[in-house]
C-alpha cells in the first residue's frame, strides 16, 4: 500500500526538479508542525523543546533550516538565468501576503473561559508585529535584493558581515532600563541590547515576551533578524553552488560532497565557538548562524545524495506532498492548533479534553504528548495530500 501511494506521489514530480529541496522543505515543515502541537507544554520530550538560553536542540534547528530552504529556492526559482531580474511587485507581493498571513494568526484568538475578555484589546491594540511568517517575509525581501545586487563572493561577505555587526552592537552598545540602570554586552534572558532595541522601537505590548526584565523582546526581533538573513544566504551560495556544478553523475556526487564538508566545517566551528560566542537562537548568535547551517548543508547533502543521485524516493515521498505546500500547511497547523485551545468543553478547552481524556491516559503524559502531535500531523497530512493529488498549490 505505501509502495502504491509513494509511487502516485512521485508521479507528479516534473522532469528535472531537484527533489531534495522540497524534501528539506518537507522536513522542516513537518518538524515545525510536530513541535508546535504537542499535547500539552508540560509533557514535551527535550530533543522537541526549544533550548531554555545558551545551546541548542533539534528543535532549534528547524526554523533556520527553514530559512536556508528559503535562499535555495530562491535560486532554483530563477531558472537557468545567469542574473536574478529585477525585484518587482511579483517579490513584494509575496513578501508582503506573507506578512499579513503572520499578522494574520497573531489576531487569531478569543478566550471563550474569560467573560471579560476582550479580543480587541488583547489581540488589536497588542498585536504582536512580528512572528516567524513575518520573519520569513522580510528575510526573503531582503535577499531577494542581495541576489539582484551581489556577486556570489559579495553575498559570502554580506552575510559575514550580517552576522558579525549585529552581535559587535549586542557586546559594545551601552544601554538602560527604564529606572536608568545602565548595562553593556549582556546575553541573558530579557537583558541585551536586542531585547531593549524590541522593547523601544516596537513596545513591550507587542512582543512575544512581553513580561521579561528588564526588557521585554521577540525571539524574532529586529536586530536578531539580520543574521537570519545570513542563515537564508547560506541556502542561496548552495543553490548557487548546485547550478555552478556539471550536470554528470560526477559532478552531483562532487557537489554533494562540497556540501557535506562544508557543513561539517560549520558545525564544528560553531561548537568551537560556544565557549565564547553563546549559541542561542533568541540571538541568532553568529554560532547558531554557523551550527544551524552547518546542519542545514548536511541534510541538503544527505537529501541530494538519496533522492537525486542514487535515485531513493520512496521512503522519503510524503515530505513532497507536506514540501510544495508547506506556507498552506503551516497556516492549516496554526489556525486549527489555535482553535483546539479555543474551543471550550466545559471548563476545560477542547484540546485539554481530548489530551487529559484520551491520549494521557492510554499512554502516559510524554507519550502521549508526543502522538497527540503526531496525530494532528496525520489528520494535516491527509488534507495536504488531498490538495497534492488535485495538483492545487498554494503559492503566496
Amino acid at each position: 500500500m505505501y509502495s502504491r501511494h509513494a509511487q502516485e506521489i512521485l508521479a507528479g514530480v516534473p522532469e528535472g526538479r531537484l527533489v531534495a529541496v522540497d524534501l528539506l522543505r518537507g522536513f522542516a515543515i513537518a518538524a515545525m508542525v510536530l513541535v508546535n502541537n504537542p499535547g500539552s507544554w508540560s509533557y514535551v520530550y527535550a530533543p522537541l523543546a526549544h533550548a531554555e538560553w545558551h545551546g541548542w536542540t533539534p528543535t532549534d534547528v528547524i526554523f533556520p533550516l527553514f530559512l536556508f530552504v528559503v535562499g535555495l529556492s530562491l535560486v532554483l526559482a530563477n531558472g537557468g538565468g545567469k542574473e536574478f531580474p529585477a525585484v518587482g511587485w511579483r517579490y513584494w507581493s509575496r513578501a508582503l501576503k506573507l506578512f499579513a498571513l503572520g499578522l494574520l494568526l497573531a489576531i487569531f484568538f478569543y478566550n471563550f473561559h474569560d467573560a471579560s475578555y476582550s479580543w480587541p484589546q488583547d489581540r488589536l491594540e497588542n498585536i504582536r508585529w512580528l512572528g516567524i511568517l513575518q520573519r520569513i517575509a522580510l528575510v526573503y525581501i531582503i535577499c531577494c535584493y542581495l541576489l539582484r545586487w551581489c556577486s556570489p563572493r559579495g553575498l559570502l561577505l554580506v552575510a559575514l558581515a550580517l552576522v558579525a555587526v549585529p552581535w559587535l552592537l549586542m557586546l559594545s552598545v551601552p544601554y538602560a532600563s527604564d529606572s536608568g540602570e545602565v548595562f553593556r554586552g549582556e546575553l541573558s534572558f530579557g537583558n541585551h541590547f536586542s531585547a531593549w532595541l524590541d522593547q523601544a522601537v516596537l513596545g513591550s505590548a507587542h512582543l512575544y515576551y512581553r513580561n521579561a526584565q528588564p526588557f521585554a523582546f521577540d525571539p524574532e526581533g529586529l536586530l536578531t533578524t539580520l543574521p537570519a538573513v545570513a542563515t537564508c544566504l547560506l541556502g542561496v551560495l548552495a543553490g548557487l553552488g548546485w547550478k555552478a556544478a556539471e550536470p554528470s553523475p560526477a559532478g552531483k556526487t562532487r557537489i554533494a560532497m562540497r556540501w557535506l564538508v562544508c557543513g561539517l566545517l560549520l558545525l564544528g566551528l560553531g561548537q568551537l565557538l560556544h565557549p565564547w560566542v553563546p549559541i542561542n537562537k533568541a540571538l541568532w548568535s553568529p554560532s547558531f548562524v554557523a551550527v544551524t547551517g552547518g546542519v542545514s548543508l548536511i541534510l541538503l547533502a544527505a537529501c541530494f545524495y538519496f533522492a537525486d543521485i542514487r535515485r531513493h524516493h520512496r521512503a522519503l515521498a510524503p515530505l513532497l506532498v507536506l514540501g510544495v505546500n508547506a506556507i498552506a500547511l503551516f497556516m492549516l497547523a496554526g489556525i486549527v492548533g489555535r482553535l483546539l485551545i479555543m474551543v471550550p468543553v466545559g471548563d476545560l478547552s477542547l484540546k485539554q479534553w481530548l489530551f487529559d481524556g484520551f491520549y494521557r491516559p492510554l499512554f502516559g503524559g510524554y507519550g502521549g504528548s508526543l502522538l497527540f502531535a503526531l496525530s494532528c500531523l496525520a489528520v494535516f497530512y491527509a488534507v495536504m495530500w488531498q490538495l497534492y493529488r488535485r495538483r492545487i498549490i498554494w503559492k503566496v
